[in-house]
C-alpha cells in the first residue's frame, strides 16, 4: 500500500514538472565566430557581416607574453564574433544546421551548450561564393537556458542558481529533435 502511494506521488510530481513553465528550455543565444590575423581577420569580419547583417565584435585575446613563432602578442585581435538572440538566433541556427545536414554528434553536446564547426561558408544554404572573402570556415556555439536565469545575471540582489536550473545534455537532445528535427549520432 505504501509503495503504491509513493509511486502515485512520483507520477504527480513528474506531471507537475512537465507542465511547469519555469522548466521549459529555450535558446538563450547563438554565437557565430571566425578567427584570423591581419588580412584574414578583415575577411572574417566581412563574412560575418554578410551572413548575419549585424555589427561584428572583434575579439582581442591573446597570451600574456609574446609568441613570435605564432605571430601573436598581448592585445592583438585574433578573431571576430556575432551574438544573436531571440528569433534571429533561431533563424540563423536553422540555416547553419542545414550546412551540416541537420546532424549533430553526441560529443558536441554538453550541459547548457553545444557547438559545431562549418568548414566552408559556401555550404550554408543560400550563401554564394564571394571572391573577396575566399574560402573560410566558422564556429557556432548555442547556449540554452531556463526562465529564471536573470537571478544569476542581474546586478541588484544577485543570487546563485540551483543545479536543477542547468539544462542537461539529454534535454538539449530532446529539444533539438522536437524543434529542429535534428538527428543525433
Amino acid at each position: 500500500m505504501n509503495a503504491q502511494v509513493q509511486m502515485q506521488q512520483g507520477q504527480e510530481s513528474k506531471a507537475r514538472k512537465e507542465g511547469n513553465a519555469m522548466r521549459e528550455v529555450y535558446i538563450e543565444k547563438v554565437v557565430v565566430s571566425c578567427g584570423g590575423l591581419g588580412e584574414d581577420l578583415e575577411k572574417s569580419k566581412k563574412l560575418l557581416e554578410i551572413l548575419t547583417n549585424r555589427k561584428v565584435n572583434v575579439v582581442h585575446a591573446g597570451p600574456k607574453q609574446r609568441i613570435p613563432d605564432f605571430g601573436v602578442r598581448p592585445g592583438v585581435a585574433l578573431g571576430v564574433q556575432v551574438t544573436l538572440r531571440n528569433s534571429d538566433a533561431i533563424e540563423m541556427l536553422r540555416r547553419l544546421l542545414g550546412a551540416i545536414g541537420n546532424k549533430l554528434s553526441r560529443k558536441q553536446i554538453n550541459d547548457n551548450t553545444f557547438s559545431f564547426g562549418i568548414k566552408e561558408y559556401i555550404e550554408i544554404p543560400g550563401v554564394e561564393y564571394n571572391r573577396e572573402i575566399g574560402i573560410r570556415g566558422l564556429n557556432v556555439s548555442v547556449s540554452f537556458a531556463r526562465k529564471g536565469l536573470r537571478v544569476k545575471l542581474r546586478h541588484v540582489k544577485r543570487n546563485k542558481l540551483s543545479h536543477k536550473q542547468a539544462v542537461s545534455a539529454e534535454e538539449i537532445v530532446k529539444f533539438m529533435k522536437d524543434k529542429f528535427g535534428t538527428t543525433i549520432k
